[in-house]
């Protein structure tokens, strides 16, 4: 009958607009019929995990019911609600029977089917809101019939099909109509000019094709987008001359053109004279040809915010009339084709965030006057041709996070004024003709955690000490100069560094030994020096180490074996007449050389075998009389039990049998490959998890083992702890606390729904999480890799802290301080036959959206648009707040963004280490807390240029 009735309903929403009217609809309505209706309804949900229905019952009044509101007269239901329940069923068609409803919104559940057309017959509606669903289907062309309707929101589903145009042949009361992110085609329909009360039309993110409907200047619309479609035909000058009100225009990435075939921008512009209030104007990646003219800038309003005009071809000079937008706080004009100069009026946006430049032909000296733009944080005018110096009152950017100066003609020094920027993490300056030395000042960024690229210039003096205090930085560029100096051995201080090239400089001396230190070194390039002396064989030992260039030096020796020396050719050692070794193409070391090695080596080891042979003879003597006494101390004290430690108290089988019940079923919170885990109190009173495995798999004992070895060695606000545990020959468990807000998987991906946790929530999980892994792989008492980090091996407890749990596959790989470096290797080498990361788990950086790598494809669609990469429910949160608030939110979520676009690089060695993601994270979730000493400033993109992260 289920199926009967389901069948029934979806039938009836497919072909409803050509069937008769139900009798139903002719019936008298009231209270009664209106219950039934939506108990029917309940019955098409089949799934309600947060029991939003519950109270939906026959004993209970419908007035009562969730979501739902009645008339003052209590005469029939007017309004059904449901927000965020994550409701999963059929949207069905019974609800047309409340046909008193005004307001029908069922806004991020999971509901699915067709709209049904039946909805028409709910004649007294106002409001229709689906957002957020699993939607189908067309749009229903007996819509029309729904004269009174103001809002008709259905963004964010599935709906295909063309918008039909009878839906605008009655539609005088109709304000706002939103069908974004769907699957629409075809035209827009020109009837909708039919809807004079209509002041937001958004279509974004459709496949519409055609041109803008000419009857829409008979309209006065406040909000237009319609970015991401294929319109075509010209800019709609005509259009904005009719919305005198309008605050956002977003007709980015369609084929649009400007007047006299795609070379006069100032119709349009001019047609703006009007709209005073404009907010946001996006116009980006179409192409667009004209002169950016004192004429175009002056039209806009003091009111503009935002201002995207990048990917287009643009010519002429930035005018100075910009400089009246005193509100502007984005300006994007990347990929044009401007030139000229930026005079200093343009430099003076007292609330200018974003400023944009690169890849123009914009030429003279950058102003002195950006450093009056004290809410600066993303600076970039690479790829021009500014000459003269580089600005000292840049120093005054507090704000600036990413500074992108490289590919100009810039002269002079670099300013030491620069290392007041302290939030700065991005400095390019490469490919220039700057001359002095490294400015000292610049050890004061301490933030500078992606790049530092002085690359290209003209720079000289000795390689600054200071540098090895940039503990954070991953990539340090300083080639092509003309620096002296040795490398200091103080290098290895820059502990997260990735790439060293100081390649094509003056340098001298040796390199230092320490260079071994830097264990997340991937390049090193030293070439066309004045290096001497031996190659340190330490190099041989960084494993992540893999290209070297040490070619066009005076370096001396033999070529050391192991690790990259392995797999070199002669190209890396080209220039060095004084090295030798068994690489193909350099000289074999001579026999005297051998000779001596050998003589010397011989010494070492008679030394050697002479050192432990006296060494053995004290330790017998000294175990000889060791066990003398503890022979005569079991003769007089007999047998003992061994002492447990205090710490972990014994629990026997029995014990865990009664706090679960009997491990009975009903106590069950998850099961896994490794078993089961069930809640329990103990008897006194402590609520417990006992992990229980399964001891079919042969791997069972080792995991049960490894979890034990590692948990009773770390000790962490964010690590799970253990209480005890049990071992018997035929059952091993674990005694864990019990986490009352279960695992992080459950809270993200609810039972069919979405998540309710907040972006401050996420924030601060990330960030226990990042300090609980950064303590096992840098302060715990070994250093721990857990090899299965995953969102249901996070627990959450009672005040939703983080804990990272489950160690069964975990590696112990260093034995920090001494006494158990043994047990530490054999455990470390026990978990060769076991699996890195459980079954059904894919690494982020092997997973594909669109063709493209998860890594790849949130890198090049978050720009500008963060709702196309993030929970949709955080999207929806962030509307409810103040714009303030939103601000924040949306500069957290770019941070976010652009950390994991970093953790997730394809070589590990280039991805920051816990330390710095961990760091990261503390300051964003205070910031996030109100403490406004770690401010953002907003930088949403990722840098032309090279960078690397963990």
């Amino acid at each position: 009958m289920v199926f009967l009735r389901t069948l029934f309903f979806v039938l009836l929403a497919t072909f409803g607009h050509s069937l008769p009217r139900r009798h139903h609809h002719h019936l008298s309505h009231s209270l009664t019929t209106d219950k039934a209706a939506l108990l029917e309804f309940k019955k098409t949900i089949i799934s309600d995990p947060h029991s939003s229905l519950a109270n939906w019952a026959e004993a209970a009044h419908v007035c009562n019911f969730t979501g739902v509101e009645c008339d003052k007269f209590h005469h029939r239901v007017i309004r059904l609600i449901l927000k965020d329940t994550d409701l999963v069923g059929l949207l069905s068609p019974v609800l047309s029977n409340l046909t008193g409803l005004h307001h029908l919104e069922i806004v991020h559940n999971h509901l699915y089917g067709i709209i049904p057309p039946e909805f028409s017959y709910l004649r007294r509606l106002h409001r229709i809101i689906l957002d957020g669903n699993n939607l189908h289907g067309s749009i229903p062309e007996s819509f029309s019939h729904l004269s009174k309707l103001i809002l008709l929101l259905i963004k964010e589903n599935n709906i295909t099909g063309s918008l039909p145009s009878s839906i605008f042949s009655n539609c005088t009361l109709l304000e706002v109509v939103d069908f974004s992110t769907n699957f629409l085609t075809g035209q827009i329909p020109e009837e909708i000019g039919n809807c004079p009360g209509l002041w937001s039309l958004n279509l974004y993110n459709n496949q519409f094709t055609g041109q803008l409907p000419f009857s829409l200047t008979n309209i006065s619309l406040i909000n237009l987008d319609i970015e991401y479609n294929y319109l075509y035909g010209e800019l709609p000058t005509k259009f904005v001359s009719s919305w005198p009100n309008l605050l956002y225009l977003h007709l980015s990435y369609n084929h649009l053109v400007s007047h006299d075939n795609n070379t006069n921008l100032d119709p349009f512009f001019t047609a703006l004279r009007n709209n005073s209030a404009l907010e946001e104007l996006e116009l980006a990646g179409m192409g667009l040809g004209g002169r950016f003219s004192n004429t175009v800038a002056s039209q806009l309003g003091s009111s503009l915010r935002t201002l995207l005009l990048q990917e287009n071809q643009i010519f002429g000079s930035i005018p100075h009339s910009i400089a009246n937008l005193s509100r502007l706080s984005i300006l994007n004009l990347t990929s044009n084709l401007l030139n000229g100069t930026i005079s200093s009026e343009t430099c003076r946006l007292p609330n200018l965030e974003q400023l944009l430049l690169s890849y123009n032909l914009l030429k003279t000296s950058i102003p002195e006057a950006f450093g009056k733009c004290q809410h600066l944080g993303l600076l970039d005018l690479s790829h021009n041709e500014f000459s003269g110096r580089i600005p000292e009152s840049l120093g005054n950017l507090v704000r600036l996070n990413s500074l992108f100066l490289n590919n100009n003609l810039l002269s002079g020094t670099i300013p030491p004024t620069l290392g007041r920027c302290t939030n700065l993490y991005k400095l390019d300056l490469s490919y220039n003709r700057l001359t002095g030395s490294i400015p000292l000042e610049l050890s004061g960024l301490h933030e500078l955690r992606i790049f530092i690229n002085v690359s290209h210039n003209h720079l000289e003096g000795p390689l600054p000490i200071e540098l090895s205090k940039l503990e954070k930085v991953q990539e340090m560029d300083l080639s092509s100069n003309h620096l002296t100096g040795s490398i200091f051995p103080q290098i290895a201080g820059c502990i997260a560094v990735s790439m060293i090239n100081f390649s094509n400089n003056s340098l001298q001396g040796e390199l230092p030994e320490s260079l071994g230190d830097l264990k997340n070194l991937e390049s090193l390039d030293v070439s066309r020096n004045q290096l001497s002396g031996l190659i340190p064989a330490t190099l041989g030992k960084i494993d992540t180490l893999t290209f070297l260039n040490l070619s066009f030096n005076n370096l001396e020796g033999m070529v050391p074996s192991g690790g990259i020396f392995n797999s070199m050719s002669y190209l890396s050692f080209l220039g060095n007449p004084q090295l030798c070794g068994t690489i193909t193409g350099l000289s074999p070391c001579s026999h005297k050389r051998r000779w001596f090695q050998r003589r010397l080596f011989l010494i070492i080891f008679i030394l050697v075998i002479f050192t432990s042979t006296f060494l053995s003879i004290i330790c017998c003597v000294i175990g000889c009389k060791h066990l003398k006494v503890i022979i005569l101390s079991r003769r007089t004290e007999g047998p003992a039990r061994p002492e447990l430690i205090s710490n972990f108290p014994r629990i026997t089988h029995k014990e865990l049998s009664d706090a679960t019940g009997g491990f009975d079923n009903q106590r069950l919170l998850g099961s896994g490959s490794y078993g089961h885990v069930y809640g329990g109190v103990l008897p006194d009173g402590t609520p417990i998890a006992v992990k229980v495995l399964h001891l079919q798999s042969g791997n069972s004992s080792k995991s049960f083992n490894r979890e034990c070895q590692v948990l009773k060695r770390i000790r962490h606000r964010n690590l799970i702890r253990i209480i005890t545990a049990c071992s018997l020959p035929g059952f091993k468990a674990l005694v864990l606390p019990y986490m009352a807000n279960g695992s992080l998987e459950s809270r993200l991906y609810p039972s069919s729904g979405s998540s309710d946790l907040s972006i401050i929530l996420r924030v601060n999980i990330c960030s226990d999480i990042a300090e609980g892994m950064a303590y096992l792989h840098h302060h715990s008492p070994v250093r721990v890799i857990h090899c299965d980090l995953k969102p249901s091996n996070v627990l959450l407890n009672d005040d939703m802290t983080a804990l990272v749990s489950d160690f069964g596959i975990a590696r112990l790989i260093m034995s920090v301080g001494g006494g158990n470096g043994g047990a530490t290797d054999h455990m470390g080498h026990s978990t060769a036959n076991l699996l890195c990361g459980s079954i059904g788990y894919i690494a982020p950086d092997d997973m594909f959206v669109g063709g493209l790598s998860l890594h790849k494809w949130v890198k090049s669609h978050y720009h500008g648009r963060a709702e196309k990469v993030v929970d949709p429910a955080l999207v929806t949160a962030s509307r409810d707040q103040s714009q303030e608030v939103q601000k924040m939110w949306e500069i957290a979520i770019g941070e976010l963004i652009e950390l994991g676009i970093l953790c997730t690089q394809e070589s590990p060695s280039t991805r920051p280490t816990m330390l710095d993601a961990a760091d990261d994270l503390d300051r964003l979730k205070r910031y996030l807390n109100g403490d406004t000493s770690g401010t953002f400033a907003s930088s949403l993109g990722i840098s032309s240029s090279t960078i690397g992260g963990d």
